[in-house]
């Protein structure tokens, strides 16, 4: 059996090390926001002679639109490679005049999407999104709370799991600050449905662990607590373990072999499920295991030191 919660630290330190690089991107660099916040035009088109982002992008900056970014599809078809176009907002007459001259440029042209969002509605996305992630970190606090009422102190393992949770979304929206400024990887509605997604999948992972401390903890009266949590943790180890992976080698291939539009949304989906594996099996269970110690109070000198907490049943 693994001893995992006595490494706690260690644990907490990587997770630290996860994080940290992400925070300084995002204080310096913020995200890269796409159209769905910030209000422009996307053109999805496919380009027979499969030109280069640079060559597409130089048709919409000569036509006077300068804040033009080209995303080049990894995949070409019978109609030739995938291109897609984000700029300031332009309306359909603009967006013909423009393709039109790109179609004679590097045709035959096949246009796939045109959508255009206004800057009020990417600021009611913004919002919007925040406020997702806060509720549904307030009602899984709510809910866990109880759920797990028989149990001492339930509303710590649902804190638990909602810092869980956070670390997982801190750490894949600091991720994107460093790909958005290294490799133009932007913000967008798909995103904020993939960080929602992660949400689901760290809580979920989290209850599992938590719900057979619970268990153990009935079975164990009496028991060092700490001693309680690292054995339920090693219960749902492998199971914790194989649910990801069958996830994640799915995930990679449509990575690998999925289209350019989904390709954000996989790799938010991918490195979200694996910080929320890492998170619930080595961050939930240990911080529960500090919280319930006392060894929060102590370190801000609050305590002296105490005797291991025992489990006790409801």
């Amino acid at each position: 059996m693994f001893d995992i919660i006595g490494r706690r630290n260690i644990y907490f330190l990587i997770s630290g090390l996860m994080i940290l690089p992400g925070l300084i991107g995002l204080a310096i660099w913020g995200l890269n926001l796409g159209i769905d916040f910030t209000g422009g035009s996307l053109v999805e088109v496919r380009l027979g002679a499969n030109p280069a982002a640079a060559q597409v992008r130089s048709v919409f900056v000569d036509a006077g639109l300068t804040d033009v970014s080209v995303i080049t599809g990894s995949t070409t078809d019978a109609l030739g490679k995938t291109y897609l176009i984000r700029t300031k907002t332009i309306d359909a007459v603009a967006k013909s005049d423009l393709l039109a001259k790109l179609g004679s440029a590097y045709g035959p042209l096949t246009e796939d999407r045109f959508e255009s969002v206004g800057p009020v509605i990417g600021r009611e996305t913004a919002t919007n999104a925040f406020l997702a992630v806060l509720g549904a970190s307030v009602l899984i606090l709510f809910y866990l709370s109880y759920a797990f009422r028989q149990v001492p102190n339930p509303w710590r393992y649902g804190a638990c799991a909602v810092f869980a949770l956070l670390h997982d979304v801190v750490l894949v929206v600091g991720l994107w600050s460093i790909l958005g400024k290294l490799f133009g990887l932007e913000v967008d509605a798909l995103f904020v449905t993939a960080i929602l997604t992660v949400v689901g999948f760290s809580v979920h992972d989290t209850i599992v662990v938590f719900d057979r401390v619970r268990e153990n903890v009935s079975r164990f009266p009496g028991e060092v607590f700490e001693r309680v949590v690292n054995f339920s943790v090693n219960q749902t180890l492998d199971r914790s373990i194989n649910t990801s992976l069958t996830v994640i080698l799915t995930l990679a291939a449509l990575l690998l072999l999925g289209g350019a539009t989904i390709r954000g949304f996989v790799l938010v989906l991918l490195v979200g499920i694996v910080s929320g594996t890492y998170s619930s099996i080595f961050n939930a269970s240990c911080l529960l295991v500090v919280w319930e110690n006392g060894e929060f109070a102590r370190l801000l000198g609050r305590l002296s030191p105490a005797k291991p907490v025992v489990a006790t049943s409801p």
